[in-house]
This record gives C-alpha cells, structure tokens and sequence, in this order.
C-alpha cells in the first residue's frame, strides 16, 4: 500500500470507530466527497487538513500520519537511540538484540525510513557478532527495498565490505560495479568514495593491480575535489595499501599517516582504531626494525577497538597483528597465545583470516623448537586454503605456507604449495 493508502486507512478506521459518516466528518470545512476520495487513497491531504481530522476525530496526528501515537514514536525513537549506542560502545550483542527487537515492533510497519534505519542498524551489529552470512541475508533484503540513493550506497558499500571479508570476491564486484560503473553513476560524494574504496579494497585483494592502482588515483581526484575529511581518509587509507601492494614503500606510510592525522581529528573512534591497526600493519611491513614500536601501537589499538563497535573479526585481526609483531620482535611464545585467541574470534566463514591464524601459529610454534606443533598448523593452512578461489592474497599466503613446510622438511608439500601460490598469482 501507498503512504495515501494507509493514511486513507487510519481515517476510515478512526472516522468509524468515532461512529460519524463522512458527511459528518467533513462537514463544514470539507465535502464529503473529498473525505471519501482520500479514504480511498486517491487524493493525498495537505498536512493543513491532516491537522484538521485529527483534530476532529479526536487522535494525534502522529498517528494519522505514522500509524503511531506520539508516544509510541517516541518509545521507538528512545528505543532505536539505545540500540546505536550499544553498537557504538562494543556492545555488539546487546545491540543486535536490540535492533532485532525493534524489528519485531509491529508499529514499524508504516514507519519507511525508521524501519530502513533499524535493518541498517542490526547489519552492522551482526557484522559485528562476526555473522557474516547473516549480514548478508540482511543487506540483501534491504537492497531489494525502494531506497533513498545514500542508503543505497551504504548498503552497497557495506555489502562490498562483508562480501570480501567472506572471500566472495565476484559478488563483491558486482555490488560495486553496479553503482560505481553505471552510465548514471550518481556525484562524487562521501559514501560514494567510500564505496569505491571498498571496492578498491577487493581489486587489491584479487590482485587485479593494474585495475587498483588507476581506481586509487580517480578516488584521490575525487576526494581532492570534494575536499572533506571522510573523502580525503578513504581515498588517502586505500591509495596507502595500493601503494605497498606495488612496493612504493615510503609513499605508502605517508599516504597512510596523511588518513591517520585526518581521521584523528574528525572520525569516529571504531575507524580511528581500524585504522591504527592497519598503519601497525603497514609499518611493520616496510620497517620491520619497528617492530617493539609495531607492538605498542597495535596493542593501543586493541584496546580502542575493544570499546567501539568493531566486529569479531576486527577484533581478532588485531590480535593477529600482535602476533605478527611479536614473532618479528623474537617473542614465539606470546605470538602463539595471541594468534590462537585471534584465531578464536573469526567466523568460519572467513577462510583466509583463519588459514593465517594457523600460519602465524606455525611460525611460532617453529621458532620454539615444536616442530610437530608447526606440522599440525600447515596442516590446518592447507585445508582451510585449498578450497579458496584464486586471489592475490591467497598466493601470498599459500607461498608463506609453502616456506613453512620447506621448513619442517616436508618437501612435496612445500613444492604442491608452490605451485597453488603460482596459480593464484595467475602464472
């Protein structure tokens, strides 16, 4: 039903259980032929005469309009206020529970965009639960709805973020392609520079560089032009790993310390966190004589995300991060502790995440002179990797994972995992 359906409706509804006709109702401001034109939803009142029949009928015009009370608005209001803020705070549980909650509220039925801000809401709180597949479900459904276009850019830009972090690359391309290469692709603008750095983000992460290098300088034309901070921080982050990607080393951190100083002053504490992490990341890469001062900043990091509304799965990537840094900084045992708890947090839909988990957890335990610890993780890095498509990342790994078995002696294993890491690499 059309919104002068229902408003229509709730007139009809109300006009009868008052007991008046519409004669009654209309007369002396009204005809009564305009009264029954909109009841039946042909005509759509002026908020001038909507007044006017709540006050005749004696409802709120709350009701009228929204098919709530006053009261109940609010109490959705108050409600969808608490979830958001349990979200924001790391919550993540309590916050799900809430908007799924709201969700069930019949009285979200004739609320449009109230109701679109509650499905929005309990995505991003599952995504945080690290239920992946049932993020998805839910994007997918809402996608489907008649959306305003920047929420139709924020579901695809979250679809594209959840799609990659499921390893569903061509899905993930195809959301964003769909806005971003359309004939009427809308103005640059916030969300929509975000969107393409998501989807810059899979070009990397497939390994399509040539692709990802070209869409790095049209978002950095893009946010320049703009001018605004959430712009400059999404473009400058994603041109940063592009720039690693290609072995640009230093313009990498400086791209990535220009987002991280824009972001400190203007963004929300979650990216802020996300953000640190993957400077953390980046540094160590590039300078790995960084590695104590790695150490403290991902630790910083931790903490931060802790408190914020990061899903599971960026949780655990920090603790992977520690990992990383503490097997560069000489500290086997500790890595290994903090790769298994990261290792713990991720959805089993996330295979990569878990497949360098038990790698990190291989080149601990080899470096504490346990080896058959060491077999047991690559062991568990081939069964998570070989069903995974080919992808720039998965080549890398499986190359890592084909050093550690060299390392163990396991040399047939070594050469098979060559040769996957050749493969997703396209050679």
């Amino acid at each position: 039903m059309t919104t002068s359906d229902l408003v229509g409706l709730r007139i009809k509804t109300v006009r009868r259980q008052r007991g008046l006709s519409q004669a009654q109702l209309a007369h002396p401001e009204l005809s009564d032929s305009y009264v029954s034109l909109i009841e039946s939803g042909k005509r759509t009142p002026t908020p001038a005469v909507l007044e006017l029949l709540a006050q005749k009928l004696d409802c709120s015009l709350s009701y009228l309009v929204n098919g709530v009370t006053a009261e109940q608005m609010e109490d959705i209001e108050l409600a969808l206020g608490y979830a958001r803020l349990a979200l924001e705070n790391g919550e993540v549980a309590e916050a799900r529970t809430r908007f799924a909650e709201l969700m069930a509220d019949n009285n979200l039925t004739g609320l449009t965009a109230l109701r679109q801000d509650v499905q929005y809401g309990l995505a991003l709180a599952t995504e945080a639960c690290g239920d992946l597949d049932e993020t998805i479900a839910i994007l997918t459904r809402l996608g489907e709805e008649d959306l305003p276009q920047e929420r139709t850019i924020e579901v695809a830009s979250a679809l594209v973020r959840v799609y990659r972090s499921s390893d569903r690359l061509t899905e993930a391309v195809e959301v964003g392609e769909a806005i971003l290469g359309a004939s009427n692709k809308p103005a640059w603008s916030d969300i929509l520079v975000e969107l393409g750095a998501n989807l810059l983000a899979v070009y990397l992460y497939r390994g399509d560089l040539l692709r990802a290098r070209q869409y790095a300088a049209e978002l950095l034309n893009a946010a320049d032009a703009l001018g605004t901070p959430r712009s400059t921080v999404a473009a400058c982050w994603n041109a940063s790993v592009v720039a690693e990607a290609l072995g640009h080393g230093e313009e990498c951190l400086a791209l990535a310390e220009r987002a991280l100083a824009v972001q400190s002053e203007s963004g929300q504490p979650r990216n802020l966190a996300r953000m640190r992490l993957a400077l953390a990341s980046l540094t160590l890469k590039i300078r790995p004589e960084a590695a104590d001062e790695v150490r403290a900043l991902v630790q910083r990091s931790i903490k931060e995300l802790a408190e914020t509304s990061a899903s599971t799965f960026d949780r655990g990537h920090g603790l992977m991060e520690l990992a990383r840094a503490e097997i560069v900084a000489g500290l086997p045992g500790e890595a290994a502790l903090h790769a298994a708890e990261g290792r713990d947090l991720f959805p089993t839909s996330a295979r990569r995440a878990e497949a360098e988990a038990h790698l990190l957890l291989s080149r601990a335990y080899t470096a504490m002179s346990r080896p058959g610890e060491a077999a047991a993780e690559i062991d568990a890095v081939r069964a998570w990797l070989s069903p995974m498509p080919d992808s720039r990342v998965a080549a890398g790994t499986w190359f890592a994972a084909a050093e550690g078995m060299e390392q163990l002696g396991d040399t047939e294993g070594a050469v098979h995992a060559y040769k996957r890491a050749l493969a997703s690499a396209g050679l």
